[in-house]
């Protein structure tokens, strides 16, 4: 992918077309900018939001739906690098199923979702696209691809949510090291694409929770960065406004020194 977005030519034919409008290739100068600028949030494990809307993390829902507009992803680039990088397969299928409904079909656009099926790591991705390539893109096809999807997104999210559980299972009963858990809670709910509202009354739960120890407590707010800034900020908000508890006064005061920490817009 590399190689493609520094291509000169691909530049010279961006640049003398409006940022908004698709040039000859089937993309957008602003999609290119969103692809770069996806890279670099995989590159520092960043999670996607959806564009214009930084309270929103970016769910496979929203990629299979063709209802909602998502600005700059309706363009192949971006979408491609979502394919291509992300580290959770249904997020990579749904961008994958996105790519191959695409009206415009141009030879940039076929050559990269050929690329797809050879550069991601995830077989239903390969599946998808030898699927789609096969039947010459037949939209019959793409639509019982799409309905696989969705049914595989929501079987992956179940799978997820009860590791989950059995996780917190064992932590309660000693038999998982907290450290394990926190990690584990933050990198399933990521992988699993835990809704965000689900994510908050989790995280939530276990911070105002009497039978979770401090020290637990304490690691979830070392990882509370993983998550967008505004959402943190419901999470510390929420959790600050909880009925005062011995037990949770030191998680308070550490909660209002990370709140002093965020970024001035983003508390305003």
């Amino acid at each position: 992918m590399t190689n493609l977005y520094k291509s000169q030519d691909i530049r010279d034919k961006t640049t003398s077309k409006n940022k908004n409008s698709k040039n000859d290739l089937g993309f957008t100068r602003e999609g290119l900018r969103l692809a770069l600028e996806l890279k670099e949030r995989y590159h520092s494990n960043e999670p996607l939001i959806v564009p214009e809307n930084g309270n929103k993390l970016l769910m496979p829902e929203h990629l299979l739906n063709d209802d909602i507009n998502l600005l700059g992803l309706e363009d192949p680039l971006p979408l491609a690098m979502v394919a291509s990088r992300d580290p959770d397969s249904p997020m990579s299928v749904a961008a994958t199923v996105r790519i191959s409904g695409m009206p415009q079909r141009t030879p940039l656009i076929n050559e990269v979702f050929s690329m797809l099926g050879q550069t991601s790591k995830h077989p239903a991705v390969k599946q998808c696209v030898n699927l789609v390539k096969e039947s010459a893109f037949n939209p019959e096809i793409i639509g019982k691809v799409k309905r696989n999807a969705k049914q595989f997104v929501a079987m992956s999210r179940k799978r997820y949510t009860q590791a989950l559980k059995e996780n917190l299972r064992q932590l309660i009963e000693g038999n998982l090291n907290p450290r394990t858990f926190v990690a584990e809670f933050f990198e399933l709910s990521e992988a699993g694409n835990l809704r965000v509202d689900i994510r908050k009354k989790l995280i939530l739960g276990l911070l105002n929770s009497d039978t979770i120890r401090p020290s637990i407590k304490f690691l979830f707010l070392e990882n509370l960065e993983r998550l967008p800034s505004t959402i943190r900020l419901e999470v510390i908000n929420e959790a600050m406004s909880a009925p005062d508890k011995p037990i949770l006064e030191a998680i308070k005061q550490e909660l209002a020194w990370i709140r002093q920490s965020l970024p001035k817009e983003t508390i305003n």
